[in-house]
């Protein structure tokens, strides 16, 4: 599907956190860690978790509400929470729920007949520029995170609606820990961070990888692990993409000047509804 990109710079304490997360994995099945230099910068623009951050005042026209306590989390709820058998929990990245492109997502895929609920997991403090990345995501954990989801996903089952995860980077890792478990019917990740091979051994829902040519945080090599490791989890259904031509952040945090950025995270999302179309469906 092609090479990965090339490596960018991060703070060293950055590379011991991310570096510990995956490297049972890496050791495993034996793909090279993109690790970035101890000597970098400490500046956000170089990790790609943090690259073309979102226009916080790029606000306005959003179909739908933010509820401040929405079973235990402060959520952005679009769609029709009556009508909608089918519900979808959208995870963020670094840069959390307030982020307009990610709010924009969900009320698409509202207005094809979901309800949609983007929670605030980072605690009401997304990354901001100026801080220590490495510092920040020791309050940040992503497995405590999905932990605080559960009591929403029971909410929402009680009310009778199937449920689905999708996560963007840092929130991929809180969908996966939700996909460790049988609680949700289906799952998507894009351009995910954190996640290890050891992860989709794992898995107990149908889950979906969408990944990106250039990405040096997952690169295809990794993605197409989780692949294999997906095929050897029996009885998972699974499909894996790998997008050409573009960088970590793709589906969520593209440039919108960029017509082939906006054409592919329109892909992307395609591709996420898609497979929610064909799992989040009644079998009895």
């Amino acid at each position: 599907m092609g090479a990965t990109g090339a490596t960018r710079s991060s703070p060293l304490l950055l590379v011991v956190l991310l570096a510990s997360a995956a490297l049972g994995s890496a050791k495993e099945a034996d793909v090279r860690l993109v690790l970035p230099s101890a000597s970098a910068s400490s500046s956000h623009s170089h990790h790609p978790c943090l690259d073309n951050p979102p226009d916080m005042t790029a606000t306005g026209g959003e179909a739908g509400d933010v509820v401040r306590h929405f079973h235990g989390l402060e959520a952005y709820v679009t769609g029709s929470g009556h009508d909608a058998s089918r519900a979808v929990i959208l995870g963020s990245d670094y840069y959390g729920f307030q982020a307009p492109k990610l709010r924009k997502i969900a009320d698409q895929v509202a207005d094809l007949g979901y309800f949609v609920v983007v929670p605030d997991l980072l605690h009401g403090d997304p990354y901001k520029d100026g801080v220590s990345f490495a510092e920040w995501l020791k309050t940040h954990s992503p497995v405590d995170a999905a932990e605080k989801v559960k009591p929403l996903i029971a909410a929402l089952k009680t009310k009778g609606k199937m449920v689905g995860v999708a996560g963007y980077c840092w929130g991929a890792k809180v969908a996966v820990e939700l996909a460790k478990t049988a609680e949700i019917q289906a799952v998507v990740i894009s351009h995910p961070a954190l996640v290890t091979v050891d992860d989709m051994k794992e898995i107990k829902c149908p889950i979906e990888v969408l990944g990106g040519e250039y990405d040096t945080l997952s690169p295809p090599k990794l993605v197409h692990q989780f692949e294999r490791a997906l095929e050897q989890n029996e009885g998972i259904d699974h499909f894996v993409k790998i997008f050409p031509r573009v960088p970590h952040g793709f589906a969520c945090r593209y440039n919108s000047s960029d017509p082939f950025a906006v054409e592919t995270a329109e892909e992307a999302r395609v591709d996420m509804i898609s497979w929610f179309n064909r799992q989040l469906k009644r079998r009895d």
